[in-house]
């Protein structure tokens, strides 16, 4: 997917978070959104999602070329963030099971092959309040990072995560973002070094 930011800004209340920035992100390529924290890094990401409205300017969406319009964003993107939750009544097995309802994975991947990828073959029964902060995270990037959505959104990817899940993670943006527009939103290092570009937030303040 492509997204063109055209002249945008957002404001809360009556504070800037950022103005007049443009910007074009092409398929198939890596992004790092970079700022101190409390820039709008995660501002900048939900409005690229189609999640939240600029309040100037202009976002547009294309696939294949084709424009996209707004109401139908959602069906290409997949976000794992620290503001995103998943169901936490829900069995391991049951939330993977529910989240395909919605969004197929890919590689026609099932709910027993990501219990592979996760390593949670023991817990796939477990409620997932159960489970420790890093198991959560894992469990969001998987729902996100294994849909079939053309754009992938990471908002502080490896947030709870130790030396194995960094290692984990970077193996998952290998096998599975080749060819989609991935976006990274962070202040760690291992979580976007890997990206092509990268767009400081405090440029547009």
């Amino acid at each position: 997917m492509d997204i063109s930011l055209n002249n945008i800004g957002k404001r809360y209340r009556f504070e800037w978070i950022f103005r007049k920035l443009n910007y074009t992100f092409k398929t198939g390529e890596q992004y790092a959104i970079l700022g101190p924290n409390g820039s709008g890094k995660s501002t900048l990401s939900q409005i690229i999602s189609g999640h939240l409205s600029p309040s100037e300017g202009k976002v547009t969406f294309a696939l294949n070329e084709e424009n996209i319009h707004i109401d139908e964003v959602f069906r290409q993107v997949s976000i794992a963030g620290p503001y995103m939750d998943v169901v936490e009544e829900f069995t391991l097995l049951e939330m993977l099971r529910f989240h395909q309802q919605f969004k197929p994975y890919l590689h026609n991947l099932q709910a027993k092959d990501l219990i592979d990828i996760l390593d949670f073959s023991k817990s796939k029964n477990k409620e997932i309040r159960f489970f420790s902060s890093g198991m959560k995270q894992r469990l969001k990037l998987v729902l996100a990072i294994c849909s079939n959505s053309s754009l992938l959104l990471l908002d502080e990817p490896t947030t709870n995560l130790d030396s194995q899940g960094v290692a984990w993670y970077r193996q998952l943006i290998n096998t599975y973002t080749p060819n989609r527009t991935l976006i990274i939103a962070s202040n760690i290092e291992h979580d976007y070094d890997f990206c092509q570009h990268q767009l400081n937030v405090t440029d547009w303040q």
